[in-house]
């Protein structure tokens, strides 16, 4: 049941944003499904082998794996003007796979399978051409292509779903269901194996890939098993400014996703500020358990894009969100009944994130957002080390550069901890859109404006900095004793891991690396804008 609330929105939107948009807030109630069985019970931090099932490979989000063989040298070899790759001109590379033209979201690894949200710029079937959002399905062995989800664009235009910028979400393995968020604001469960095993669940694959107005092509093998599809715009009232872009994390049976409420066309506004940020849903039929109700949504800077993190902390288990108006959350991930009998995830703890001075000046004026001495919100992903949160603020690229912050929270701590909850903040840090990795001790993180930073993860002191030169979008990968980060210039930058700064190599990728490099099961995963390398020997 969904109880739908209408506000009047503090300016008017277009005709034409109303017309496509539908603005509407809205809380839902989730009591009936609250006692739904489910199948899906494999914990977030339950990893089998060297898989990289999720964003961050496990619920802690650190992008820090224990494998070692990891590689400093390779060719991505010579491509054709199709952009076909000759193998024959590659060293130290498996594969490679032609992907789309822009692409964001980061490689996940589970049950042989190789996984990745993109655009359909470079189609695989002839009959569904066109700007829509795309996730591939490859062999994690031989690359080969499997199958394709395609999503049709959500027709609301850059405010919403923004061209070409395809599916930013990273997809969650769970056995043998794949968990992704659509670029129209959907959550949507599917067959890891495709349609190899026969159309289960949702039948009506067809119509769901297919434009409105458009006639619906005939479902192909290559086309992805959908098994169910929550639409969050319908059900929620959520208001996505300009991509959808949360990676879900499943924990007992609950796929836990940020809605990507955010504010409208004028950067002013926000339409739908009674709706929630993140929300739960049953991993076997995608009904709704738990929403988030924190009220972040009425403060809300730009949007919430970040993904959630979960871990149990002094016995207490957490979801953890770096939140759309700059604060950092933690939250019971057992939702219970509220006064009005709406399933609420227990608030634990907020703790800001942003210093005084970015929200206000000297003489107490607030500060406008997007200003780059002014106030920003969590992007990436907050991690959990040893205990610890630690998060850092940024914005859209598009707002270029700016102050930031880098803090190292207490999760153990209740309520307001923006002053009592905070171990220490690195504020020599610009804006970022990047998730940090810790090991040994140590904190890496990328900031936009194209530096790295090296911490000590106990007490926030700087060892080292070094400046690539370029803009970075990703996050740092730590694997074997080495760091790895793409850059905007299309360059691998690696670093001996440690207190001193060793640069190992730099390698040409041949076009822009937004997405964060992966290692799984021996292979390093590096996507570039238009191909996916697979290398190792």
């Amino acid at each position: 049941m969904n109880r739908i609330n209408l506000t009047t929105t503090a300016l008017a939107l277009s005709a034409c944003l109303l017309a496509v948009s539908c603005v509407t807030n809205q809380k839902s109630s989730p009591k009936q499904s609250a006692a739904a069985e489910t199948t899906e019970t494999a914990p977030a931090a339950a990893v089998k082998s060297a898989d990289w099932p999720v964003w961050g490979r496990d619920g802690t989000r650190n992008m820090v794996s224990d494998e070692t063989g990891a590689p400093t040298e390779w060719e991505i070899g010579e491509m054709d003007e199709n952009e076909v790759v000759d193998m024959s001109t590659t060293k130290g590379i498996k594969w490679v796979a032609k992907i789309g033209s822009q692409a964001y979201g980061n490689v996940t690894v589970g049950n042989g399978k190789v996984l990745i949200g993109t655009n359909n710029e470079s189609p695989r079937d002839a009959k569904k051409k066109g700007d829509r959002g795309v996730v591939y399905c490859f062999n994690e062995k031989s690359g080969a292509y499997e199958w394709q989800l395609i999503v049709p664009k959500l027709g609301a235009g850059k405010v919403s779903d923004w061209e070409y910028i395809g599916i930013c979400s990273s997809p969650a393995i769970v056995g043998d269901k794949v968990y992704v968020v659509t670029n129209r604001c959907e959550t949507v469960c599917l067959d890891i194996n495709g349609m190899a095993n026969g159309n289960q669940g949702y039948q009506d694959e067809a119509k769901y890939m297919t434009e409105k107005g458009k006639p619906a092509p005939a479902v192909e093998s290559t086309d992805a098993d959908i098994l169910w599809v929550y639409d969050m715009r319908d059900e929620l009232g959520i208001f996505p400014h300009n991509v959808t872009s949360s990676s879900p994390i499943v924990v007992d049976g609950i796929v836990y996703v940020a809605t990507s409420n955010g504010v409208d066309w004028s950067h002013t506004n926000i339409p739908s500020p009674l709706s929630p940020n993140f929300i739960g849903l049953t991993a076997d039929k995608g009904e709704l358990v738990g929403e988030e109700a924190s009220g972040a949504s009425t403060r809300c800077l730009h949007a919430s894009w970040s993904s959630l993190t979960y871990g149990e902390i002094a016995g207490q288990k957490q979801l953890i969100w770096g939140a759309s108006d700059g604060l950092c959350y933690g939250f019971d991930p057992k939702a219970k009944e509220d006064d009005e009998g709406f399933l609420i995830f227990p608030e634990l703890w907020r703790a800001e994130c942003n210093e005084l001075s970015y929200r206000k000046d000297e003489e107490g004026k607030k500060i406008p957002y997007a200003t780059p001495p002014g106030p920003s919100e969590c992007i990436g992903t907050p991690v959990l080390y040893d205990n610890k949160i630690y998060v850092a603020i940024g914005q859209d690229p598009e707002h270029g550069d700016g102050v930031g912050r880098l803090s190292c929270i207490d999760p153990t701590k209740r309520g307001d901890i923006s002053e009592s909850g905070i171990v220490w903040k690195y504020t020599d840090v610009g804006r970022t859109i990047s998730t940090v990795s810790i090991a040994d001790d140590l904190v890496y993180i990328a900031e936009y404006a194209g530096k790295i930073h090296c911490l000590d993860s106990k007490t926030g002191k700087p060892y080292w900095v070094h400046d690539t030169l370029s803009r970075i979008w990703g996050s740092t990968l730590v694997v074997d004793g080495k760091v790895y980060i793409g850059t905007e210039d299309g360059e691998v930058v690696i670093f001996e891991a440690g207190k001193e700064k060793k640069l190992l190599n730099t390698l040409d990728m041949g076009a822009p690396v937004y997405s964060s490099p992966v290692f799984s099961n021996g292979t390093l995963y590096i996507a570039t804008q238009t191909h996916l390398y697979a290398i190792g020997e």
